[in-house]
């Protein structure tokens, strides 16, 4: 996690507080969407839900997630289903661990 490249994209770390439960709140709908679109081979909308991961990680200075999830994009918009069933598991692991991470910063910071 790179705070201070989130700080220098959300300015402070009330925006970050504010920002990070606004994550948590929402990426659970966002994952459940991610695996439907994934499961059904639904590229399309896969690439938007995986680019709406990748900014939220950007700005949260989850860098790896970020990452990942932007080569999970750019594969999808390439209508590469071999590419994103293969490496899927990287994406949920880094995902999961993200997610740990940020539940209990929030859990802690309220």
């Amino acid at each position: 996690v790179d705070v201070n490249h989130s700080l220098e994209l959300l300015g402070d770390m009330d925006m970050f507080n504010m920002t990070i439960k606004d994550f948590i709140d929402e990426v659970d709908d966002k994952w459940i969407r991610i695996n439907t679109y994934k499961d059904n081979r639904d590229m399309d909308n896969y690439a938007v839900e995986v680019h709406s991961l990748k900014s939220d990680c950007k700005y949260l200075g989850f860098m790896k997630l970020a990452d990942i999830s932007y080569q999970h994009e750019l594969k999808s918009k390439e209508k590469d289903v071999d590419y994103i069933l293969e490496h899927f598991n990287e994406l949920e692991e880094e995902y999961y661990k993200i997610y740990d991470i940020a539940k209990n910063y929030v859990n802690n910071n309220k």
